[in-house]
């Protein structure tokens, strides 16, 4: 009974140092610690280069609280877990659009699970290589969900991307802005630019003296 009640006493301190800790970092803009929430993030685009690893990587690095989710990433498994698993090897008439529509549709289950259960989606497009189109179709199911939707693609692409830019609520360039832009999202740390000037500064130095 004794231990119980200290392990009550103990968990209840815990949750008030927690929500102490979050009114503080509300109130002063900047968070004090990172245990206040921990978000979902699902990202969405091409499963054939290293964009994924550099993100979650560099969020473990900083320290971001953050779990990151992703579509199966193994290009052959991905293809043909449908037709494998539901034994439809035996159809008649298996051509390559009714391998794919079957894959495909296995593949959505975990797809749309987790852009659903998801806090922020990103989704990334590449300009030389890998098109995504399936990248462009998450992006409008996170809209379409609420989701909050970051881009990441290069700047070549940003005429073309303008309609999914437009409803996207940021759009970054390279995996390090993601990293930045969900540590700022989560715990409210500013990354360092040497040279950046300040607005408030820029404006100071350009109001005529009276």
């Amino acid at each position: 009974l004794a231990f119980a009640r200290h392990k009550r006493v103990a968990k209840n301190m815990f949750t008030t140092l927690k929500a102490f800790r979050c009114d503080a970092s509300n109130r002063l803009g900047r968070a004090l610690s990172t245990s206040c929430r921990t978000w979902n993030v699902f990202l969405a685009g091409e499963i054939h280069t290293d964009w994924r690893a550099k993100i979650t990587e560099g969020a473990a690095k900083a320290g971001v609280p953050v779990v990151f989710e992703t579509p199966n990433v193994v290009h052959s498994d991905s293809d043909d877990a449908g037709v494998m698993i539901q034994d439809h090897l035996d159809a008649p008439v298996l051509d390559r659009a009714l391998y794919d529509n079957i894959g495909a549709k296995l593949n959505a289950i975990r797809t749309r699970t987790l852009i659903n259960a998801a806090d922020v989606v990103v989704a990334r497009f590449d300009a030389n290589t890998y098109r995504q189109w399936n990248a462009a179709f998450d992006a409008g199911v996170a809209f379409a969900l609420n989701k909050q939707l970051i881009t990441l693609h290069p700047p070549e692409l940003g005429h073309m991307l303008k309609e999914v830019n437009a409803g996207a609520l940021a759009s970054c360039r390279t995996p390090e802005q993601v990293v930045e832009a969900l540590a700022y999202v989560t715990t409210g740390a500013m990354p360092t630019r040497p040279g950046f000037v300040p607005f408030i500064d820029r404006e100071k130095a350009n109001k005529p003296q009276s």
